[in-house]
């Protein structure tokens, strides 16, 4: 009788540690942290595995790269594509295959965004500091910082690059302007892709045609979908969870603009500070998975998140905080369960993990940080 109820227990046992087990696998993400590697001590790419229950992770591996400061994930999760942020000719984009368990990353295939006919003696060199990617699964789009343009890239069969195929260059609009590139979006109908151009203070909106034949142009019909007020410096857009409006960050006027978004169509709806402490590099911007708060990052002064209440029917955003972070938050990241806030400290070469109240939306330190030279970037995956 005591074997039997030593076997018993023992089976119970493994089925509770299965059952535990499952349970715990949809809580584990993994982590993507792109890096500057000029001039410091980081390899390039840093993998590691995330709990979003409960804060702790761990480090599973690295993969080389040069300057991948911005990353980007395909829709099926299956190829994680970087840029690789240099302006003497080096400028251009990695795609990696991720491994089963999404633990590894495979030798990349690179593509530069100097475009074949550009030529080494302007003044200007074309495709420099590309400083954001994004994919559709079909083709891979960078913005182009320093050089004032768009790459477009096709995507093979097995979500690898192949060489651009488009070059969308922008002139000042005025002859004391310059471009510059700082984010690629596509909309939420997936029609139309915006950019934001920091140098000229503009959103600009291309149509979209991901079924474009071979040589044929992506990317059409450009036009200015808003013009930001002087000296706002347009950086990062992010839409709401049901794509009826688009929320602006601007770098140096530290504004947060809220869009109306119709048709491809912008229309100013509010526009309020967002930076506490006038430092001239706002950064990120995010939106909780719920859709209830919206939070943008703000260096040099006073760096720190700010966050906002989002009005569900109008839009419109309420003020109710800021949290200081680590030096210069140039990017962040909340987990897909709305939990944590995890924010890239640059300059303090640490990622910061924040807890997420859901209720108010205010920020917690959990001094849980993650020890990362010169991080730029967070992004996160399920597993399967």
């Amino acid at each position: 009788m005591l074997k039997l109820q030593t076997v018993l227990s023992l089976v119970l046992s493994m089925f509770a540690f299965h059952i535990f087990a499952q349970g715990e696998k949809p809580n584990n993400l993994t982590m993507f942290i792109g890096t500057y590697t000029e001039g410091g001590n980081s390899k390039g790419i840093y993998t590691y595995r995330f709990n979003q229950e409960n804060g702790t992770f761990e480090l599973l591996s690295s993969a080389t790269a040069a300057n991948p400061s911005f990353l980007t994930l395909s829709p099926d999760g299956k190829h994680l594509y970087a840029v690789s942020e240099y302006n003497d000719g080096r400028q251009g984009a990695y795609s990696f295959d991720l491994s089963q368990d999404k633990a590894l990353l495979s030798y990349p295939v690179f593509q530069s965004t100097v475009p074949k006919e550009s030529s080494k003696e302007e003044p200007k060199q074309a495709g420099a500091d590309p400083c954001h990617i994004v994919t559709d699964g079909n083709y891979v789009i960078t913005a182009n910082y320093t050089g004032g343009d768009i790459s477009v890239f096709p995507l093979d069969a097995e979500g690898k690059l192949k060489a651009e195929t488009q070059h969308i260059a922008f002139v000042g609009k005025t002859p004391k302007r310059v471009a510059h590139i700082h984010c690629i979006i596509p909309t939420p109908d997936k029609k139309y892709i915006l950019a934001t151009d920091l140098g000229n203070d503009r959103v600009y909106r291309f149509r979209y045609n991901k079924k474009a034949r071979k040589n044929a142009e992506v990317l059409t019909a450009q036009r200015v979908a808003y013009e930001v007020s002087d000296g706002q410096g347009p950086r990062h857009l992010t839409f709401s969870k049901d794509g009826r409006f688009a929320y602006l960050i601007g770098e140096l006027g530290g504004e947060c603009v809220v869009l109306g978004y119709h048709k491809g169509k912008l229309k100013e709806v509010q526009r309020l500070m967002a930076d506490e402490g006038g430092g001239r590099g706002s950064a990120d911007i995010h939106i909780s998975p719920d859709g209830r708060f919206l939070y943008t990052s703000h260096r040099l002064k006073k760096d720190g998140i700010a966050i906002f209440a989002i009005d569900p029917e109008k839009g419109t955003l309420t003020k109710v905080g800021y949290q200081l972070t680590g030096i210069h938050p140039r990017n962040f990241a909340i987990t897909p369960n709305g939990k944590y806030l995890l924010v890239a400290c640059r300059d303090d070469n640490k990622i910061q993990v924040f807890q997420r109240d859901e209720v108010t939306g205010e920020l917690t330190d959990t001094s849980l940080n993650i020890s990362v030279d010169k991080p730029t970037c967070v992004t996160f995956v399920k597993l399967n």
